[in-house]
C-alpha cells in the first residue's frame, strides 16, 4: 500500500472518530448541558434528537427530566413534648434548572446528599416546635377504645390536634421548597413515610397498652361472671317456681283422685258390704300373701275367716300354724 493511501485511511479514520465525539442524542427523558474545558456553554439542550458538539473540546453532561425519588433514613427526632421518635421521610423531585444544577451540584449522587441535609433538618425543626399527637394525627375524630388512646395516655388522647400530620408535611415541603430552587430542583411532595417510637419509650408503650389489654380483659371478664351468676340465679328461681307449680298440681289431682276413690268406696260400701269387705280382703291377699308368707292370724279376723270358708266348702286344708 502506497504512502498516500495510508494516509487517506488515516484522515478517514480521524473524521469518523471526530464525526462519533461530535454527534450526541438526547432522549425524550433526558436534558444535556455542554461543557468545554469542563466550563458550561450555551443554554442546556432539552429537544429529543441527534445534535451536534465540539469534537474532544466539548462534553455531554446528560441528566434525567422526571420525577425522582428521595427516601430519607430514620432519625431519632425529639418533639416539643419530650418524647422521641422515629421518623422517615421520602420525597419527589426533579432537576428544573440543568444548567444551574450542573453549576450547584454536578451530579444527582450529590443532589441526594444535599437533600438529606435540606430536607431532615426542616422535618427536625417542624417536629420540634410540634407535639407528638400533632405528627402522629390527622384529625380529632374520637379514639378508638382501647386503640390509640392507650398509647397516648388519658391527657394526651384529650388533646386537641391544631395542625395534624398532613399540615405539619405541608409546612416541611413549603420550607424545603423556599431553599431547594438555589440548586435547579423543584420538589413537588414530602411526606413522613413511618413514625415509631425509640426502643426505650417503645418499651413503656408497649407496657401500657399490655396492662391495659389486661384491665379491659379483667373488666369483661368480671362483667361476664356477674352475668352468668344472674343468669344462673334466675334459672334457679324459674326452676323453683315450676317445681313448686307441678307439686301443687300434682296434689290437687292427687287430692281429687283420693276423694274420688273414697266416693266410690263409699257408694260400693253402702250397696253391699259383704262384697265390699269380700274384695278388700282379696286385694290384701292378693299384695301380702305369697309362697313364702307365714301369717299368724285372729280366728275373728276377716281373713281367716275367708280361709275358713274356703276349708269348709271343700278347698285344700290349711296347715295348722299358717
Amino acid at each position: 500500500m502506497s504512502a498516500r493511501a495510508i494516509t487517506l485511511v488515516v484522515v478517514g479514520l480521524l473524521a469518523l472518530v471526530s464525526l462519533s465525539s461530535g454527534l450526541y442524542t438526547v432522549a425524550e427523558t433526558e436534558q444535556v448541558v455542554i461543557t468545554q474545558f469542563g466550563e458550561p456553554i450555551g443554554e442546556p439542550v432539552t429537544q429529543a434528537g441527534l445534535h451536534l458538539k465540539v469534537p474532544f473540546a466539548q462534553e455531554a453532561n446528560v441528566f434525567d427530566r422526571r420525577w425522582l425519588e428521595w427516601s430519607g433514613t430514620p432519625n431519632q427526632l425529639p418533639t416539643r413534648d419530650k418524647k422521641y421518635i422515629g421518623v422517615q421521610t421520602y420525597a419527589r423531585w426533579r432537576i428544573a434548572n440543568p444548567l444551574l444544577f450542573f453549576q450547584r451540584l454536578r451530579d444527582e449522587s450529590r443532589a441526594q446528599s444535599r437533600l438529606d441535609d435540606i430536607i431532615d433538618g426542616e422535618t427536625r425543626n417542624v417536629i420540634a416546635s410540634h407535639d407528638l399527637i400533632e405528627v402522629v394525627r390527622t384529625s380529632n375524630r374520637e379514639f378508638a377504645k382501647g386503640d390509640e388512646a392507650e398509647e397516648f395516655g388519658d391527657s394526651e388522647a384529650m388533646h386537641d390536634v391544631e395542625l395534624g400530620r398532613d399540615k405539619i408535611t405541608r409546612m416541611i415541603l413549603g420550607h424545603v421548597q423556599k431553599i431547594v430552587p438555589d440548586y435547579g430542583i423543584e420538589l413537588v411532595d414530602v411526606q413522613i413515610q413511618r413514625v415509631n417510637y425509640v426502643e426505650t419509650v417503645q418499651a413503656k408503650v408497649f407496657e401500657r397498652m399490655i396492662s391495659e389489654r389486661k384491665r379491659i380483659a379483667d373488666r369483661h371478664r368480671s362483667e361476664g361472671q356477674g352475668k352468668s351468676a344472674e343468669i344462673r340465679g334466675k334459672k334457679e328461681r324459674e326452676l323453683k317456681v315450676i317445681e313448686s307449680e307441678a307439686y301443687r298440681k300434682t296434689q290437687e289431682i292427687m287430692g281429687r283422685g283420693d276423694a274420688e276413690a273414697t266416693t266410690i268406696y263409699a257408694e260400693a260400701y253402702g250397696r253391699n258390704r259383704d262384697l265390699y269387705r269380700f274384695i278388700k280382703t282379696m286385694d290384701t291377699y292378693r299384695g301380702t300373701i305369697d309362697k313364702e308368707t307365714w301369717l299368724v292370724l285372729s280366728t275373728s279376723a276377716d281373713a281367716f275367716r275367708y280361709l275358713q270358708s274356703q276349708n269348709a266348702t271343700g278347698g285344700k286344708p290349711v296347715p295348722a300354724g299358717r
